[in-house]
């Protein structure tokens, strides 16, 4: 009975312990700020250097003169468009998630993953240029690109609700900092839905408005950044 007993006593351990080692590992698994902001910084670089492998030289063959060059690189206006749009949008996001990865005071297993899916989403905004740019006429495309910039609004607002909830903010961090960081990303994925309700009007119409509010946030700030000097 002692043996059994004993037996017992050591298998509640090992079980006990076992449970204590997992715990322990989702507790302290991905609390790197810094490690989560570089590897941020190498996604965010690869997807905005895909983006110009979409601006392709003119064929030779097709070139026979100077109008020729010239109606070739209209031709190639449109996107050339797309990809100074989709660089603001990588621009931007990166900006929002740098700003959030400022104010932590360490990250948590949880956290990670969330921008680790906010990452993922970064890495298929490629494709979706690319695919508006090629289709630019069709509602399709410019829907799928919308939803590009959503799902991006949405994991970044998640990732901060998700670090104010688990206590990852800095102690010191002012109350308006979060309402900014909160209302920037629900101002702006509010005109990003605007531009994609134009496209039933027409897509360019659509194009022309998120290309606005992308400028209204990359010179917005310098402007307001003057009037105070």
């Amino acid at each position: 009975m002692q043996s059994q007993d004993a037996r017992g006593r050591n298998g509640r351990t090992v079980t006990e312990h076992s449970h204590r080692q997992k715990l322990s590992y989702n507790q302290i698994a991905g609390q790197s700020v810094e490690r989560l902001a570089a590897l941020s910084d190498g996604v965010f670089a690869v997807a905005m250097t895909l983006l110009v492998l979409e601006l392709r030289a003119p064929a030779a063959e097709l070139i026979h003169s100077e109008h020729d060059l010239w109606r070739a690189l209209v031709a190639l206006a449109p996107r050339l468009v797309m990809y100074l749009m989709s660089f603001m949008t990588l621009g931007i996001f990166w900006v929002g998630q740098q700003t959030q990865l400022n104010h932590l005071q360490r990250s948590s297993r949880s956290l990670t993953w969330i921008h680790l899916a906010f990452l993922l989403v970064v890495t298929i905004i490629p494709f979706s240029t690319a695919l508006l740019a090629e289709y630019t006429r069709y509602r399709v495309a410019l829907g799928v690109y919308w939803a590009n910039i959503l799902l991006l609004g949405l994991t970044l607002f998640w990732s901060w609700v998700c670090a104010l909830g688990s206590n990852l903010v800095k102690s010191d961090i002012p109350t308006h900092v979060s309402q900014a960081i909160k209302g920037r990303i629900l101002i702006a994925q509010s005109w990003y839905a605007l531009g994609a309700l134009l496209c039933f009007f027409n897509p360019y119409w659509s194009i022309a408005l998120i290309i606005l509010v992308q400028l209204n946030y990359v010179i917005a700030p310098r402007l307001g950044r003057n009037r105070e000097e």
